[in-house]
C-alpha cells in the first residue's frame, strides 16, 4: 500500500509516533511501516470502481481516547453502519484515514 501525500514527512511522523507503527528506513528517510493484520474485501461498485482503506480496531471509543490523548484530530463524528461504527482520522497532510470497530466476523482470527 502506498499513500500518496501533500506533506508526507508529517504524514510519516504521525503514523510513528501517534499511531505507533513500527518501521524501518529504506534509505534516505523513506519509513516502510509495519501493519497490524489487514482484510479486504471486494464489493459491487456502484459507478466508477475505487479503494478505500480502513483502519481496524477492536474498541473505536478507547482507540478514539487513546490517538486524540496523542494529538490526532478527528475529521467528523462516530457513524453507525450495518457493518461498523466507523470515524475518520485527519492526517497532518489534511487528507483523512478512516477507522471502524466492524460489526462482523474478522477474517485476520481465522
Amino acid at each position: 500500500m502506498i499513500v500518496y501525500s501533500d506533506d508526507a514527512a508529517a504524514d510519516r511522523e504521525f503514523l510513528r509516533d501517534v499511531l505507533d507503527f513500527g518501521s524501518v528506513d529504506a534509505g534516505g528517510g523513506w519509513l516502510i511501516f509495519r501493519l497490524p493484520p489487514a482484510e479486504i474485501a471486494v464489493h459491487p461498485a456502484e459507478g466508477e470502481p475505487r479503494h478505500e482503506l480502513y483502519l481496524m480496531c477492536d474498541d473505536l471509543d478507547e482507540t478514539v481516547r487513546h490517538l486524540t490523548a496523542k494529538g490526532a484530530e478527528l475529521a467528523g463524528e462516530v457513524t453507525a453502519a450495518a457493518w461498523g461504527d466507523r470515524i475518520s482520522l485527519r492526517l497532518p497532510s489534511g487528507s483523512v484515514l478512516p477507522l471502524y470497530q466492524p460489526r462482523h466476523p474478522v477474517a485476520h482470527e481465522q
